[in-house]
């Protein structure tokens, strides 16, 4: 749990997760039962163990993701009128910030592209838009890294660590304001993504109706939500520095 520059250790909830047998349940087992689990984490707080926050080295906050669904083109003045476009990312490609990011296939060009992205919270199929947002657990930032070329965009975006997730998840109840939230990402210092999750043209809602019409979504599933105008190349040695407003900043090294 982070309480503003320091963590509190409450790995021993974990053991009130159920056990399973093999295939178990679909899904992250700790965002499907955050809500059950969140009176004995808020519990534990008090006794638990303190560590600095940057000491520590953040990994996605979410484990097992079955899921990432992303889209393009769904930011207003990109794109030309181009309807946004659902595809799938492999669920292998998930990091976090402390993974860092390794360029692969030398001399392709590797872009960023900095997104809101949603966590899905609950089984959920055929939703209608105003209750989209009831299957979320939370938010977080994301990077959609991508790796430019003639192949699927889906494979192109699915190496290993080209969803970086972070810095942690915000749940639902405190992501008050991500209906219009400031989105920033600047390489070696440089603003170069900006926008506001305002500008969207398909809402977080609207998009997660709209995959749960394809797939059902299982606990842990990842939507992210589209990239602001802005995003560029990636060579070895950036640092990669990004926010969203009541969400946290995350930092990414390149390599």
């Amino acid at each position: 749990m982070v309480e503003g520059d320091r963590v509190r250790d409450v790995t021993g909830v974990l053991d009130r997760l159920p056990s399973w047998r093999w295939p178990g349940p679909p899904g992250d087992a700790l965002i499907a039962a955050l809500a059950e689990l969140r009176p004995a984490i808020e519990a534990a707080l008090p006794g638990a163990p303190v560590v600095p926050l940057e000491c520590v080295t953040l990994r996605s906050p979410v484990a097992r993701p079955g899921k990432v669904v992303a889209v393009r083109g769904n930011y207003r003045g990109e794109g030309a009128g181009a309807a946004p476009e659902l595809f799938l990312k492999a669920a292998s490609s998930v990091a976090g910030p402390g993974d860092g990011l390794e360029l692969r296939f030398a001399g392709r060009r590797v872009d960023h592209e900095v997104e809101l992205v949603a966590v899905i919270g609950r089984h959920t199929e055929c939703a209608t838009i105003p209750a989209a947002l009831d299957a979320v657990a939370g938010w977080c930032v994301g990077i959609d890294v991508t790796l430019r070329g003639a192949e699927d965009r889906g494979l192109r975006k699915s190496l290993d660590g080209y969803t970086v997730l972070g810095p942690w998840l915000t749940t639902a109840d405190e992501a008050t304001g991500v209906a219009d939230a400031a989105i920033e990402l600047a390489v070696n210092g440089r603003p170069l993504q900006q926008g506001r999750s305002s500008q969207l043209v398909l809402a977080p809602a609207a998009l997660i109706a709209e995959a749960s019409r394809w797939f059902a979504l299982e606990p842990g599933d990842v939507v992210m939500t589209g990239t602001p105008p802005g995003v560029g190349p990636l060579a070895a040695g950036d640092v990669i520095d990004c926010s969203i407003e009541g969400l946290g900043a995350m930092r990414l090294a390149v390599r």
